[in-house]
């Protein structure tokens, strides 16, 4: 069975997503900074799919699995000690 997402909502720091088992996920806006730097009109144009939430406008796509994993944006650059 494929776990989706059937919602989405945000408040001030999170976006909240109903996932088709019945649980609901809280996730911290920090982790997606286009998500949190976008307004609140913007955050509200995703698209659900059966694998995940996409924002054409900010350019942001979040695997419902990666969601589930706990992993925040990774396409940001983390820096390696020389």
């Amino acid at each position: 069975m494929t776990i989706s997402a059937t919602s989405v909502r945000f408040d001030e720091h999170t976006m909240w997503v109903e996932l088709s088992d019945g649980r609901t996920l809280g996730v911290p806006l920090a982790w997606f900074p286009r998500l949190l730097h976008a307004t609140p009109d913007a955050r509200e144009r995703v698209e659900l799919s059966r694998v995940g939430l996409h924002w054409e406008a900010l350019d942001e796509d979040i695997s419902i699995a990666g969601l589930l994993a706990g992993r925040g944006d990774v396409t940001r650059s983390t820096e390696h000690a020389a």
